[in-house]
């Protein structure tokens, strides 16, 4: 089975958000943004504050939200970004053209320019001007900051609904800033299935999970960090050569050396491992079982058949 071409823009995910933010602190945190320039009529979805608001004010603070970048100004106003699947930051020498039909943004410094690009022909990126904090936290899904709470809370918000795991962990109102990638990260290291269901969990089964989370995304956020080293970090991506089984579909798993499973759907896919998921179970694939039906083999021994037939 050949794999199938991974989404060439995933989403930037809670560790690339935070590897953005420790990048714009020191660079932009007590400096006016001197002026916004608008490649895209698109980008901007408010309209009160004007944008020009938050031109010479001072930067005070950055925060995450979800998967989005808020930065904070006096008055309470507020620049909020949400990159989407393409979009990218660079920081760029002062007043930098905005060159190319990907760059929708430009916000000058004193040092440099923030400079917003976007891959594709869509555009998904958004811009919100804000003002107090009850507009900030109208735009926030909602989900728990999995790095800043308890065992007991990680599980009261995965259970407030019975979902597969999978979905759970991927619901911005449930948890906040996982995505597709650092969700296969995650449940391989907890050594679960992608399509477990929250209320069929045991306890051995939470500590794990709620271990593994924190540790997969501490662990990612600061590789990201040691990967940047004060630079801008200019490659976010999810697809990463050191990650277990994200984008890593027919290779061996790094803990048991069985080929990395998936399950595709629109345009994503999940990936696992087999042996140590599912306990050598392969999960419904929805196009290929479609195709093969009956056939669709049930375990690792009965694809290794299927390959020799």
């Amino acid at each position: 089975m050949a794999a199938v071409e991974q989404n060439p823009h995933p989403m930037p995910e809670l560790p690339d958000i935070t590897a953005y933010i420790s990048a714009l602190e020191p660079r932009i945190v007590g400096q006016p943004l001197e002026h916004v320039r608008l490649a895209s009529v698109f980008l901007l979805r408010t309209a009160d504050p004007p944008l020009a608001a938050v031109e010479g004010r001072i930067v005070r603070e950055l925060r995450r939200i979800g998967k989005r970048i808020a930065i904070g100004f006096d008055d309470e106003l507020w620049l909020v970004l949400h990159l989407m699947i393409a979009g990218r930051l660079h920081w760029r020498p002062p007043a930098a053209k905005l060159a190319g039909r990907n760059t929708l943004a430009a916000f000058d410094f004193p040092a440099g320019s923030l400079v917003l690009t976007e891959a594709g022909s869509k555009r998904r990126a958004s811009l919100h001007v804000l003002r107090g904090a009850a507009a900030l936290l109208a735009i926030d899904p909602g989900g728990i900051d999995v790095l800043a709470c308890d065992l007991d809370a990680f599980r009261h918000a995965l259970t407030v609904e019975n979902r597969t795991l999978k979905r759970a962990l991927t619901d911005p109102r449930i948890v906040s800033g996982i995505g597709n990638a650092y969700s296969d990260e995650i449940l391989h290291a907890a050594q679960l299935s992608p399509i477990a269901l929250t209320h069929k969990l045991t306890p051995p089964e939470w500590e794990r999970l709620f271990a593994a989370t924190r540790t997969t995304l501490q662990c990612w956020i600061d590789r990201l960090r040691t990967e940047t080293n004060g630079e801008f970090p200019e490659r976010v991506t999810a697809f990463r050569k050191d990650m277990a089984v994200h984008g890593r579909f027919g290779e061996p798993c790094p803990r048991c050396g069985e080929p990395v499973q998936r399950i595709r759907y629109a345009d994503n896919e999940t990936n696992y491992c087999a042996r140590c998921q599912t306990g050598g179970a392969l999960l419904a694939d929805r196009s290929l079982s479609r195709l093969l039906k009956a056939d669709w083999p049930r375990t690792l021994e009965e694809l290794d058949a299927l390959k020799r037939r």
